[in-house]
C-alpha cells in the first residue's frame, strides 16, 4: 500500500527532500513472490541471475530450476498452506527452494543451517513443517527431528549440486572427500536424484499476497527466537524499495554474503537484485578472506553486511591490494556501526579508486529488513538515515504513545507496506507490537529507542530492554559504545546495565583493545578519563572489562547471553 501524502505525518516532508531522484512513493504489484520473480525472468532471460563458486546461471535457467524444484516438492506432498523448512547456506539450491515453495502457495520457513539439533526440532514443531531441505553435512543435526516425529521427510543437497558439471567433479575430488557420509535412511531423499526424475508441471494456486508466505526467526540475542510472519506483499514491497533506493539495474553485481534465513540476506541481497535483473554473487560461507577473494574475482557493484563484516575486512588486511573501484555503494545494517570501522572502510574505498562510502541503515525482521538508510549523497554522523519510500517513522513515548518532538528520545514506530503480519502463534506479543493509531494506520512498535533531528534524519540509540536506568537517569548503551569506539585504542565495545543496590543499575563496558598487548589496567584508566570528558556522570561506565573478543551470534551481532555467562568481575573505576 502506498503512503498517501494527505495522511502522512508532516515530518515526512522533511526527509523527502533528501530523496534525490528516488520517488516519494512507489508502485507495488499485488502479486506473489513467485509471480514477481517469474516476471523478472521474462524481462531478463539472457542476463546472469546467480554466480556461485565460479558457476553462473542465467535468468531463464533459474526459472526452469525453480519450476523443477516446485515439481519435486509437489511430488513430496507439499500443497498450498503447508510449511517447508529450509536450512541451507546461501546457494542456488536455497534460492530455488524458496521461490519454488512460494509458487505452490506453501510457506517457506527459513532457518539457520548451523542451528543445533534441538533448535531444528523446535523450528519444525513451531512451523508445522513435515518436509525439510538441508545440506548433506547437516544430516546429524536434522536426524533427531526425524526420530522424534517432528519431520517426515528430509531432502538433502550437496554443495556440488549448485555447480556446473566440471566444477562439481573438481569439488568432489577436493573438499567433497572430506564430507561425512550420510548413512542409509528411508526418510532421506536426495536433491539431485529427485531433480533427475520427471515430475508433472506444478500448478501455482491463486493466493492473496496479503496472507502468510514466509516465516523468518528473530536473532534471539536476549531470548528464544520468535517466528515472524511475513506476507508476499511485505517481501515484494521491501525488495522494490531497496532496489529503487540503491539504484539497482540489470547487469549490476550484488555480493550476497549473508544467509537467507536473515531478512537482510533474503530481501536486500537476493530478492531485491533478482527483481531488478542483477547478478547475485552467492557466498555460502563467510570469512574475510573468502569475501575478499570474491570481491577480487567477481568485482561486485553493491555490497552490504553487518558491521562485523567491515571490521574484519579492514582489520585483517584481507582487501590489501584489491581494486575496489567497482563498488558503487556499500551499506551496513543489523547492528550499530562503530565510527572507527566506517572511517577505516571509507579510507580503504577511497584509496582503491571507489567514490562510494559506507552508509549505515536501520532495519528489523519485523519489517522484512530495511526501514531507513542514509541517502547516497548525504552523510550525517551517527545517523541511520531517513525512511524508505512509503515508510513512515515516528518517535513516541513508551508509556503514553504520544508522538515526541524533534530531539527527544523515545520508541521507534513504523508504518508501511513491509510491516509484518505478526508473530507466529503468539497473539499477545503481536498485539503489543502492532497497534492501530488515531490515523487508522497499523504501526509497528519496535521496542527500539531513537530520536529524529529537524531534517528528518533518525538516530538509533538501542533496544529498550538494553536501556540502563542509573541513578534515575536513562543511559543509552549505543551512545556510550560510540564514545568508547572513538578512542583509538578500542576496536569494539558493548555496554550493559548490571544490578546495583545504590544506583538501580550500573554501567559496565566490555571492550576489545585495538592492540591486544595494550590490554592493561592503564588502558582502563585512560578509557575512564576519555568517557568522563564526553559523557554525563551517570552514563560513564563504572566498570570496564577488556576482552580478547566479544562473542557473536550467527548473524554477527554481540551475543549478550554468552557475554554475561563469561563475565568476570571486571575492572572497576580507578
Amino acid at each position: 500500500m502506498a503512503t498517501s501524502p494527505a495522511t502522512a505525518p508532516a515530518a515526512a516532508s522533511t526527509w523527502h527532500r533528501f530523496y534525490g531522484d528516488v520517488p516519494v512513493t512507489l508502485s507495488y504489484p499485488r502479486c506473489t513472490v513467485y509471480e514477481a520473480i517469474r516476471a523478472s525472468v521474462e524481462r531478463h532471460p539472457d542476463a546472469i541471475a546467480c554466480e556461485f563458486l565460479g558457476t553462473t546461471m542465467r535468468y531463464r535457467d533459474l526459472g526452469v530450476l525453480i519450476d523443477r524444484v516446485a515439481g519435486v516438492l509437489a511430488g513430496l506432498g507439499i500443497r498450498a498452506g503447508d510449511r517447508l523448512l529450509i536450512a541451507l547456506p546461501t546457494s542456488p539450491q536455497a534460492v530455488a527452494a524458496y521461490y519454488a515453495c512460494n509458487s505452490l502457495g506453501a510457506v517457506a520457513a527459513m532457518v539457520h543451517p548451523l542451528s543445533a539439533a534441538a533448535e531444528m526440532e523446535r523450528f519444525a514443531r513451531a512451523t508445522g513443517a513435515r518436509v525439510a531441505v538441508a545440506l548433506d553435512a547437516l544430516y546429524d543435526r536434522m536426524r533427531p527431528a526425524l526420530d522424534a516425529g517432528a519431520l517426515d521427510t528430509l531432502v538433502l543437497t550437496r554443495v556440488g549440486d549448485g555447480l556446473s558439471r566440471l566444477r562439481r567433479a573438481a569439488f568432489r575430488l577436493t573438499r567433497g572427500r572430506m564430507m561425512a557420509r550420510v548413512p542409509p535412511d528411508h526418510r532421506v531423499r536426495w536433491w539431485a536424484d529427485l531433480l533427475a526424475r520427471p515430475h508433472p508441471a506444478p500448478v501455482s494456486p491463486s493466493r492473496d499476497p496479503g496472507t502468510l508466505g514466509t516465516i523468518l526467526f528473530s536473532g534471539g540475542t536476549t531470548g528464544v527466537p520468535k517466528g515472524i510472519m511475513l506476507t508476499d506483499h511485505n517481501i515484494v514491497s521491501n525488495g522494490l524499495q531497496v532496489a529503487r533506493w540503491i539504484g539497482m539495474r540489470e547487469g549490476d553485481r550484488v555480493l550476497a554474503a549473508l544467509p537467507l534465513f536473515h531478512g537482510f540476506g533474503l530481501s536486500t541481497l537476493v530478492n531485491a537484485p533478482l527483481l531488478s535483473g542483477c547478478r547475485v554473487i552467492l557466498v555460502p560461507k563467510f570469512s574475510p578472506e573468502i569475501v575478499a577473494g570474491v570481491i577480487r574475482r567477481s568485482r561486485p557493484n553493491f555490497i552490504a553486511g553487518v558491521p562485523s563484516l567491515y571490521d574484519a575486512l579492514t582489520r585483517r588486511d584481507a582487501l590489501r591490494g584489491v581494486d575496489l573501484s567497482c563498488i558503487k555503494a556499500a551499506f551496513s545494517g543489523g547492528d550499530t556501526l562503530p565510527g572507527p570501522v566506517k572511517l577505516r572502510f571509507d579510507r580503504l574505498l577511497a584509496e582503491t579508486g571507489s567514490r562510494a562510502r559506507l552508509l549505515e541503515g536501520y532495519g528489523l525482521t519485523e519489517n522484512v529488513t530495511a526501514v531507513m538508510v542514509m541517502p547516497p549523497h548525504h552523510e550525517r554522523a551517527g545517523s541511520v538515515g531517513v525512511p524508505l519510500p512509503d515508510t513512515l517513522v515516528t518517535i513516541r513515548d513508551f508509556e503514553s504513545g504520544r508522538e515526541l518532538p524533534v530531539g527527544e528520545a523515545g520508541e521507534i514506530c513504523i508504518s508501511g507496506p513491509s510491516v509484518m503480519l505478526g508473530y507466529l502463534d503468539d497473539p499477545a506479543s503481536t498485539a503489543l507490537a502492532l497497534r492501530r493509531h488515531e490515523d487508522d494506520r497499523i504501526w509497528l512498535h519496535t521496542g527500539d529507542i531513537g530520536r529524529r533531528d529537524e531534517d528528518g534524519f533518525f538516530y538509533f540509540l538501542g533496544r529498550r530492554k538494553r536501556m540502563i536506568k542509573s541513578s534515575g537517569f536513562n543511559v543509552f548503551p549505543a551512545e556510550v559504545e560510540q564514545v568508547l569506539c572513538d578512542h583509538p585504542e578500542v576496536a569494539e565495545a558493548y555496554v550493559l546495565g548490571l544490578p546495583d543496590d545504590g544506583r538501580g543499575e550500573r554501567v559496565k563496558a566490555f571492550v576489545v583493545a585495538a592492540d591486544p598487548v595494550a590490554a592493561t589496567r592503564e588502558l582502563v584508566s585512560r578509557l575512564m578519563e576519555h568517557c568522563r570528558g564526553r559523557l554525563s556522570p551517570w552514563s560513564c561506565p563504572r566498570e570496564i572489562e577488556v576482552r580478547s573478543e566479544l562473542p557473536k551470534n550467527r548473524v554477527g551481532k554481540v551475543d549478550e547471553r554468552a557475554l554475561l555467562e563469561g563475565a568476570s568481575p571486571g575492572s572497576p573505576t580507578p
